[in-house]
């Protein structure tokens, strides 16, 4: 069965359908949802939350780019709106309490798998992990992430600096990264 004809077939209503579409797209988004929550359990209401929204939505896909995309993009809205309910993210992080590392280039860490590194991104400040989620993993720009949150364009870029700097940090202190790396 084609994603075309699967959209139909959920469109008209049919529970199988319905189940084959969450399954090709629920271990995807609910990894989504894990990057923008502060447990599973949270990831696991947004995750419901986004497919409800995706199936009262599917009706409007017009098939002209590609599904895993237009779905992504629900659930990373259903996971933004989840997060300015629940949190004045303005508010979240007091700057002076948080050291920083010198400015360094980026770089790749090959040796760390794909759940020490959800739970290390887990561990940063929402503000700061939200911007860094939408900015570094979902490709927004600057000036997307701030309309869609709300801040400055100036604010979404002095939070990615600092979330990537924490990020440095903790990769640090759990030894995925040499002391020496701080200076590259």
């Amino acid at each position: 069965m084609t994603e075309e004809q699967l959209v139909k077939e959920c469109v008209s209503g049919s529970p199988v359908a319905q189940k084959k579409f969450y399954d090709l797209f629920a271990k995807k988004m609910m990894g989504v949802c894990l990057r923008y929550t502060n447990n599973y359990e949270e990831a696991q209401d947004v995750l419901q939350e986004g497919f409800i929204k995706i199936f009262k939505k599917l009706p409007d896909f017009e098939s002209k780019g590609s599904l895993e995309g237009w779905v992504r993009r629900i659930m990373v809205n259903t996971a933004l709106d989840s997060y300015r309910r629940s949190k004045k993210y303005q508010k979240d992080v007091n700057v002076d309490s948080v050291s920083f590392l010198l400015d360094s280039k980026d770089y790749i860490i090959e040796s760390i798998n794909a759940e020490d590194l959800l739970e290390i991104i887990r561990s940063i400040p929402e503000g700061y992990r939200v911007v860094f989620n939408l900015f570094a993993i979902e490709g927004y720009s600057h000036k997307e992430i701030a309309e869609q949150l709300g801040v400055t364009e100036s604010t979404s870029k002095s939070q990615y600096s600092r979330a990537k700097k924490m990020l440095r940090k903790i990769l640090i202190e759990k030894k995925f990264v040499e002391e020496s790396e701080r200076g590259r």
